[in-house]
């Protein structure tokens, strides 16, 4: 609408009482066209109730991977440019999580429920058992102020890192991971060469080709009892290890009996407590032959390639 502002000047002047005489007589006869009833809201299109923010699934972020997500540090670019993290799946909490004041604790069910779709769903988009790559998955949810405010989404994320066995570092990649664990991406575990500490315990265990001199071999994975404690002391790791022992076994094709303990060592890696509080059970197996310079895979080799040795 334009806005019309009087200036004064020379010769600006008109008669105020006519004019408004002629305003009245105006209005007076003034009626709506035959097509307009006068009402100017009754045929409005209803507005689309407001809806909060909620983040997309395969998409790739800068940012780090952060267990609350709040609208304002969200960014989204192409997966081809350099990046940190990346989204597999949005899901949504139901039920008692989503009746709760705060998004869920890391040991609530809730959490655990969460954690445990995007386990299933990181698996589907990569190809293959995240777990047997340089790769490690977190759940994002919406900030309490966003909880508050209706927002009941949570978000899988996957970023790569440059060692699973010796605390790696996350990497700041190019290129989606959708699909990386089915082809030879150079994200998969293998060969290791272990090297002690003056104590005689695991110091660095580096990975190496295993078409060169290694002593160790990732398995497979073992999924450690739901109802199972993050271990603490050796009757607890022992229970890890025969769970691993069982994996290497049919990794090499040797039998799984009392003998295997003298074939080959284990190495057993379950993720960190905070996603066990999660539910992550999935421990990371790996044979070990503490002195032996392997040049090859033991896979399916069978007790030829792992003799038993009582010394």
């Amino acid at each position: 609408m334009r806005h019309w502002r009087a200036r004064p000047g020379p010769g600006l002047g008109f008669d105020l009482a006519a004019t408004l005489g002629v305003m009245l007589l105006v209005a007076a006869g003034c009626g709506n066209p035959g097509d307009v009833d006068g009402n100017l809201t009754n045929d409005w299109g209803a507005m689309a109730p407001a809806t909060g923010f909620e983040p997309m699934a395969d998409t790739c972020h800068l940012a780090n991977f952060a267990a609350t997500g709040p609208r304002a540090t969200y960014e989204e670019v192409d997966c081809t440019v350099r990046h940190r993290t990346e989204t597999v799946f949005v899901g949504t909490y139901t039920g008692t999580a989503a009746d709760a004041e705060q998004p869920p604790s890391e040991n609530s069910a809730g959490a655990r429920a969460a954690y445990h779709t995007c386990d299933e769903k990181t698996t589907a988009y990569v190809g293959a058992p995240w777990r047997t790559g340089r790769l490690w998955i977190g759940v994002t949810h919406p900030s309490p102020a966003a909880w508050t405010g209706g927002s009941r989404w949570f978000r899988c994320d996957v970023v790569e890192l440059d060692s699973i066995e010796d605390n790696g570092a996350l990497v700041e990649r190019q290129g989606s991971l959708r699909g990386a664990l089915a082809t030879d991406s150079g994200l998969r575990l293998g060969c290791y060469a272990i090297k002690l500490d003056d104590g005689g315990a695991i110091d660095t265990m580096p990975p190496a080709a295993c078409t060169a001199t290694h002593n160790a071999e990732f398995a497979g994975v073992w999924d450690a009892p739901a109802d199972a404690s993050y271990p603490k002391g050796d009757t607890a790791w022992e229970e890890f290890h025969d769970g691993c022992r069982t994996v290497v076994s049919g990794y090499t094709g040797v039998p799984d009996d009392k003998n295997l303990q003298y074939r080959t060592g284990v190495v057993s890696l379950p993720g960190n407590t905070d996603v066990w509080a999660q539910g992550d059970r999935g421990v990371r197996c790996y044979l070990w032959l503490d002195g032996a310079e392997l040049t090859s895979t033991l896979k399916g080799k069978g007790t030829k390639a792992l003799p038993v040795q009582y010394k």
